[in-house]
């Protein structure tokens, strides 16, 4: 009669899980309360403590650490680990369904002490899946209620296979790390949590084919950028940096947006009424650099927005939706990547990059931490129609390499400039991007500006506003150049880097 060990904090579905079991002739082995809650439902169960001959002792903190127990779940099915068993009058355990203290919850409470931590640390649940999931050759593991009901499933049609143990067992290896973790992180007093990454897939390659590479996930079982994958070629690692990129930057307005990347740089963002006008309006930016890129959008896309976006070819769309008719739309284009988002949100709440021998840690820049408002500096404030199109201004250069500047009509920009050493070159190459349609148009700057030129410079293209930080030693010298040309400028006070 195969056997099955049965030790839960959480009980959700235990009682169906059980009953199945004992139906299929399982002889059930439990402990503490959820012994008293089989025993309630009429069930039949043994007591941990009657199958060993050891009492619980230490008010319920020792149950299970017996060798009766663990003998059972790590014994392999040998000649000598059968006659280890049987000379001590154990029996081979067959399945352990585990679950632990609720650590995590504990500590999430304001009111809760360190004693109460403590007492939530699971020594007996652990060491239960440790050691069912290290022989999940024979033994079946289940540390998650929600996989009762397929494993009850697969036992009754037959059996589960050597996969499905390796699967689960490496479920039970993720969740002790985690549980770990938070252990270790919450009593070093520690304000960062343990970092804990789950491989997704490997990569075809990294950067470049001589590179390998692979996506890896903050949570387990996870899609890329935490979505689906519609249809559409694999996603490379080029592909997942620009779809990040992308989805940062439209996310963060709140009208209907569309970013287009390319290679780690919008090339053109734009809030409009509808979709499809934003995409028309992004694209326009600098359309020549939008050939295969990315798009990103913050609403479902629509068939209107899936038509005028087909006509381009781009390498990945990504979005919190496709109607049905974007769907066929996109269809026709076998290798385009189509992401499904399940929400808005950019998480984890902070950014980490690798340096040699280390790593950086940092919060994500989500914008300006305060509604202040800005402070006008020239002589001439901004009229409504340039204040609308610089506060859209300055929160695209939030997504653009720095040296970051952003020239701007309305809610689109018009050319966009970053990435280079001196600020002055992102201005004339924003400039070059704009043509003749700066003329009129407000100019955004991620950080200040050191010297007069960029003024200068975007007064020769037509620029009428601009938005910068402030903060240079050299701000009275910018502030008389704007206002020679007539410009008005505001300031911020908050910088925008993104390097």
């Amino acid at each position: 009669m195969p056997k099955a060990i049965l030790s839960v904090h959480d009980k959700t579905g235990l009682i169906e899980f059980a009953r199945g079991l004992a139906a299929l002739g399982w002889e059930l082995l439990a402990s503490g309360g959820t012994a008293r809650l089989l025993r309630e439902n009429g069930l039949p169960v043994t007591d941990v403590a009657d199958y060993t001959g050891s009492p619980e002792v230490l008010g319920g903190r020792v149950k299970t650490l017996h060798p009766a127990v663990h003998a059972g779940l790590l014994a392999r099915p040998t000649a000598g680990d059968a006659a280890d068993l049987a000379a001590n009058g154990w029996d081979y355990i067959d399945l352990a369904a585990v679950n632990l203290y609720p650590f995590e919850a504990t500590i999430a409470r304001p009111e809760a002490t360190m004693a109460d931590a403590v007492e939530n640390i699971d020594i007996g649940g652990v060491t239960l899946i440790r050691a069912a999931a290290k022989n999940h050759e024979r033994v079946t593991l289940l540390c998650d209620p929600a996989d009762y009901p397929d494993v009850l499933a697969a036992l009754q049609s037959g059996g589960i296979s050597v996969e499905q143990r390796h699967a689960l067992a490496v479920k039970g290896f993720q969740h002790t790390a985690h549980y770990d973790a938070a252990i270790a992180g919450h009593l070093s007093y520690s304000a960062y949590e343990a970092l804990e990454l789950y491989p997704v897939r490997l990569l075809r390659y990294g950067e470049n084919p001589h590179q390998s590479a692979m996506l890896l996930a903050y949570r387990p079982n996870e899609g890329p950028l935490g979505g689906r994958v519609l249809q559409g070629k694999e996603l490379s690692y080029n592909n997942l940096l620009d779809l990040d990129a992308a989805w940062r930057a439209a996310v963060s307005f709140e009208r209907p947006s569309i970013a287009i990347v390319k290679h780690l740089s919008p090339c053109g963002i734009a809030s409009a009424d509808a979709l499809q006008q934003a995409y028309q309006a992004a694209l326009a930016s600098d359309p020549v650099s939008a050939f295969g890129g990315v798009i990103a959008a913050n609403r479902a896309i629509d068939e209107a927005a899936a038509a005028v976006i087909a006509e381009l070819f781009v390498e990945c769309v990504i979005a919190p939706g496709f109607v049905a008719p974007a769907l066929e739309i996109f269809a026709k284009k076998k290798n385009l990547r189509l992401v499904e988002m399940p929400d808005l949100m950019v998480e984890p709440a902070f950014e980490l990059r690798s340096i040699t021998r280390g790593v950086l840690r940092q919060a994500v820049d989500y914008g300006d931490p305060a509604a202040a408002d800005w402070q006008v500096a020239t002589r001439r404030a901004p009229s409504p129609e340039e204040l609308k199109a610089l506060r859209f201004a300055w929160k695209a250069c939030q997504h653009v390499k720095s040296n970051a500047i952003v020239f701007a009509v309305g809610e689109a920009t018009i050319g966009i400039g970053g990435g280079q050493p001196n600020r002055v070159d992102c201005v004339r190459i924003a400039a070059q991007r704009a043509g003749e349609r700066s003329r009129g148009a407000v100019m955004a700057s991620d950080a200040f500006f050191p010297f007069p030129d960029s003024v200068t410079e975007a007064a020769k293209a037509g620029i009428t506003a601009i938005v910068q930080p402030g903060g240079s030693v050299r701000d009275t010298e910018s502030i008389a150049a704007a206002d020679q040309a007539g410009m008005a400028m505001v300031f911020t006070g908050v910088r925008h880097f993104r390097h």
